[in-house]
């Protein structure tokens, strides 16, 4: 007989007084409270409009049903939070789930069963949430990769997945996590941000945007440099949103992230090794078919390895208005960390030609910068104006100058034109594109 049924048995022969359940018991009874609802729900169809809240108040009504010979035994507010509790496991992220669904949530963190940390407005926070063990944790990891077809086993111990929302996902388990199995998820907005967006959370200037966009819609081709968290993806989203909506844009990624609004998207993604180690679909293998499939655009997530050779060999080769992300920590770096990508693809390619390639395909760097008081900002806007010698010359267009942090601990600074127009003005005015005389002159805002 199990714990329900016996609590059940002994409410109706009332043998004594009702008293709530201690921790343990109630921990029994949600265990197996969860087991009776899955195994009820599995015979239920859903309708083919039917949504997340309407498995909710099934799964309600389910528990209450069961509840219902212990009016005297449980708390309303513990028969709600055993309803909340059982619906999160059932069809949600498990006891993470509320966190998934603040909007001022920014990062979720499981350090193992007992530790949950979160970061909002910019500051981590560790939370009271805890699993009931690192069982419960990986039943959760298994509910976030199964339906993207990833795996996450002794053999495959780290894995890189979505959320349905975009919400990018990071996995390591023991032996490789010595603190118990961890989860990373960098929450996506469920509206992309847009560039009006970006100018009100003080990421760039109006001007700026204005200067971007007009790069964009003139096909030239950008890469967006930054550290890890500083919103490079985001600002990726932006640009991909100048895109006119009568081109074809084929976007290539790791995890597909990218929330692009136009019509016309085929999105492409990266696919692991089975099981056998085989199978495995890399970004340079799909960057390399794209080329195949007619785009107007090439947006890739990000390149990290060979790729990048491949992706500039496109921006050579009739690929313009081509749009990619890197690590670096500023727009000399990302030439430098492009050249070592180049050498990983295995190709004995001279130094001087990579630079050269690297100089003839990317037209503008965007920097970004998660600043020490959590904002995001794009600090350089920097225009890759050819080759010197052996050395690639870059010149600022834009600039974020810091100059403090005020009481509160915020970022005090200035956005700034160097009074410098660049060299493909022409060919912004070639599409038709009239900036404002103004934009370019020295000056702050």
């Amino acid at each position: 007989m199990s714990l329900l049924e016996r609590l059940e048995k002994s409410n109706l022969e009332k043998t004594a007084p009702p008293v709530g359940p201690a921790k343990d018991t109630y921990k029994e009874l949600r265990a197996d409270l969860h087991k009776k609802v899955i195994a009820e729900l599995s015979g239920v169809q859903m309708s083919p409009d039917g949504d997340m809240q309407e498995m909710a108040r099934k799964i309600e009504a389910l528990v209450m049903e069961h509840l219902a010979g212990l009016n005297g035994g449980m708390s309303r507010l513990d028969k709600e939070r055993l309803v909340e509790e059982i619906t999160n496991d059932a069809i949600g992220y498990g006891p993470i789930t509320p966190l998934l669904e603040d909007p001022d949530i920014t990062e979720v963190m499981v350090n193992g069963a007992d530790t949950v940390y979160i970061e909002r407005n910019g500051s981590l926070i560790l939370t009271g949430i805890k699993f009931r063990d690192n069982d419960h944790v990986h039943h959760v990891i298994e509910k976030i990769v199964a339906p993207i077809g990833r795996r996450i086993d002794e053999s495959s111990p780290m894995v890189d997945a979505r959320l349905p929302d975009g919400s990018r996902v990071n996995v390591i388990i023991p032996p490789l996590a010595l603190t118990g199995p961890t989860i990373t998820i960098r929450k996506f907005y469920r509206d992309p941000l847009q560039v009006d967006d970006l100018i009100k959370l003080g990421t760039l200037t109006a001007e700026m945007a204005e200067f971007l966009e007009a790069c964009v819609k003139a096909r030239l081709n950008i890469v967006v440099s930054g550290g890890t968290g500083s919103g490079k993806t985001t600002t990726l989203n932006v640009l991909s949103s100048f895109i006119p909506s009568n081109e074809r844009i084929v976007t290539v990624e790791d995890s597909a992230e990218l929330q692009l609004r136009q019509d016309h998207v085929i999105t492409l993604e990266s696919r692991p090794p089975n099981v056998e180690g085989k199978g495995a679909v890399t970004i340079r293998d799909l960057v390399r078919n794209c080329l195949r499939m007619r785009p107007d655009r090439i947006v890739v997530g990000e390149v990290r390895s060979g790729e990048a050779l491949d992706m500039l060999q496109a921006m050579n080769t009739g690929h313009d208005g081509s749009l990619t992300t890197g690590h670096a920590n500023s727009p000399r770096d990302i030439i430098s960390r492009l050249e070592t990508m180049v050498l990983m693809a295995g190709m004995e390619i001279p130094v001087r030609a990579i630079r050269e390639q690297i100089a003839s395909a990317i037209d503008l760097i965007i920097q970004q910068s998660r600043m020490k008081d959590g904002t995001r900002k794009i600090t350089h806007i920097t225009e890759v104006q050819g080759m010197e010698g052996d050395v690639i010359t870059l010149q600022d267009l834009f600039v974020f100058r810091q100059t403090g942090v005020d009481e509160n601990g915020k970022i005090t600074g200035r956005f700034e034109a160097t009074g410098i127009q660049p060299r493909f003005m022409d060919r912004l005015e070639a599409y038709g594109i009239k900036l404002r005389a103004d934009l370019f002159a020295g000056g702050y805002w």
